[in-house]
């Protein structure tokens, strides 16, 4: 017998019984997204390498170490992406959806990186992203804040909290990054390998380390907000009065940092402790100068992505169940009945699009049939036996409410059903 061929480590099968979650949360996020008039848009699984390279910064650890890149027929270097706000830019960039133009966009899909994986961390996993172009102001910045603190409430989720923190203008950070590359190189015996690579590269990482030794000296470095001009301070404190303004709770984090070399001014991240070290569930800031630098003409932007798994590792734990994906189970018993049922199973479907409805195949009991009526999740149970058949009437037994069963004709029950538009 041959060997079984099993999943690449670290990417994972969507099993059936776990797609109902996950397309819960794409429709919720797409009913919050459109509410905020933010359109969806759709790009490659892979691009030229060279833009994660632009954008993300060749030094970083998603460049350096996680990115899966090849060589193709045509001796292009090729990477599966890794994230999405640089597909999103180039995209609006080649299609011309950004220069002096107001855009809400959102997206949805697989990312990769070579990581090695845990629970919250894989090597194909999925985020959902929304991105603002055109909009410089703190408005939209607090805008999508509250959007995203909205859709946690629809989707139930419960003990997730928002950390905020200002990296001011690119002035202020190369000023900042000097003092910090002078405070770290003081202190180089107390750093860990990556925060010695990150010393001459990526300082600003460095505070952004796990490493349990590090977290002393990372405490007590200088802090960004020291180096802000008065401008940057005055945009970092209109953005706390609003969100104060509207009830949306945070706490003020120095050292969050976020890993990518884009951002500027206001970054952040929605966390949870339930997750053990994979706390951050949604996170993103403003982006100004991504757009210019990947190749288009200079254009503000803000954005975030929040992860599909962690999400709904916490809706686990909160044991949320989504709608179930089936509304009504028909039944047949003996020949007749099988015979015509499907038909009538056609009808309801015609009749009603928005209806969900299993047609049980392969015969059997009542008992049985019933059995796989409730094992489905079905509401109700429509039944036809041959006494049914030549009264032309159809049996419709609730499977979850404590209602007796009635005997309906095809235009009654459709009529029923169209009044309790899926409720049963």
């Amino acid at each position: 017998m041959a060997k079984i061929i099993q999943a690449i480590r670290g990417m994972n099968d969507i099993l059936p019984e776990q797609t109902g979650l996950w397309q819960f949360v794409e429709q919720v996020s797409r009913h919050v997204f459109a509410a905020y008039g933010y359109a969806e848009i759709r790009f490659p699984l892979v691009e030229k390498t060279e833009l994660f390279k632009r954008a993300i910064g060749e030094v970083t650890d998603i460049v350096e170490k996680e990115m899966y890149t090849f060589t193709d027929r045509n001796g292009d270097s090729l990477t599966l992406r890794p994230e999405g706000t640089a597909c999103c830019v180039r995209a609006g960039i080649q299609n011309g959806l950004l220069y002096n133009q107001i855009q809400r966009l959102w997206y949805c899909g697989a990312m990769f990186r070579h990581e090695r994986p845990q629970k919250g961390r894989y090597r194909q996993f999925h985020q959902i992203g929304a991105e603002a172009y055109g909009l410089p102001d703190i408005d939209i910045e607090a805008e999508m804040l509250l959007m995203t603190a909205r859709l946690w409430r629809r989707l139930g989720l419960k003990q997730i909290k928002l950390q905020i923190n200002s990296l001011g203008s690119l002035a202020c950070r190369a000023r900042y990054k000097a003092r910090l590359v002078a405070y770290f190189g003081a202190h180089q015996n107390q750093l860990d390998d990556d925060s010695l690579r990150r010393l001459t590269t990526n300082p600003l990482r460095i505070l952004d380390s796990k490493n349990p030794k590090m977290q002393n000296l990372c405490q007590a470095a200088p802090r960004l907000w020291d180096d802000f001009s008065d401008a940057s301070q005055q945009r970092f404190t209109q953005l706390q009065n609003l969100l104060h303004q509207h009830h949306i709770e945070f706490e003020l984090n120095p050292r969050l940092v976020r890993g990518l070399d884009y951002y500027n001014h206001t970054v952040f991240e929605w966390v949870t402790d339930r997750l053990g070290a994979q706390g951050t569930v949604c996170a993103g800031g403003r982006y100004d100068g991504l757009v210019e630098q990947i190749g288009g003409k200079a254009t503000p932007a803000f954005g975030f992505a929040l992860g599909m798994e962690r999400l709904l590792a916490l809706l686990q734990l909160d044991e949320t169940l989504p709608p179930t994906a089936i509304d009504a189970y028909f039944i047949t018993l003996g020949d007749v009945a099988e015979q015509h049922g499907l038909l009538w199973a056609e009808k309801l479907r015609q009749a009603l699009p928005y209806l969900h409805l299993l047609y049980h195949c392969g015969g059997g009991t009542l008992a049985k049939q019933l059995k796989k009526a409730h094992a489905s999740g079905a509401k109700i149970a429509l039944i036809m036996g041959e006494n049914e058949w030549q009264q032309q009437q159809i049996g419709l037994k609730y499977l979850r409410q404590a209602k007796p069963q009635v005997q309906l004709g095809l235009d009654a029950l459709i009529q029923r059903l169209k009044e309790n538009e899926r409720g049963f």
